[in-house]
């Protein structure tokens, strides 16, 4: 049984950091692009970041390019979020998500993601 489990959340005024973890389990993780999506209250989920298999591509919304990094260390089987200089905006649940079939870059819609974590809440004050 394929589980992804998002931690890290939390609520931080403007302009602090967080650092989401997702850690994967029951799949080759290093068989799957990894992605991060977020959803604002009353929006829908939107395409955050993606990272490739081995890590040598990753993606980013234009919202939050510059201030967010993605990486993953396919040992543990974990990709991370790192978020800097957050903004009221960037309030939303997050998730990650696995694709197992992009083979060699990244994919940043919903629909090639086949596993989902539940979700952790970023809570950003002004």
């Amino acid at each position: 049984q394929v589980q992804l489990v998002e931690s890290g959340g939390g609520l931080v005024q403007a302009g602090g950091s967080l650092r989401l973890s997702c850690a994967a389990s029951g799949l080759t993780f290093s068989s799957h692009a990894m992605g991060w999506f977020r959803r604002g209250p009353g929006k829908e989920r939107e395409f955050v970041a993606a990272i490739s298999r081995s890590g040598d591509r990753t993606s980013y919304s234009v919202f939050v390019k510059g201030r967010f990094t993605i990486s993953r260390d396919n040992a543990k089987s974990t990709v991370y979020l790192q978020m800097d200089n957050l903004k009221p905006e960037d309030t939303a649940v997050y998730y990650c998500a696995a694709d197992r079939r992009t083979r060699y870059g990244v994919a940043e819609a919903t629909t090639w993601y086949d596993y989902w974590g539940q979700g952790t809440q970023v809570t950003v004050s002004s």
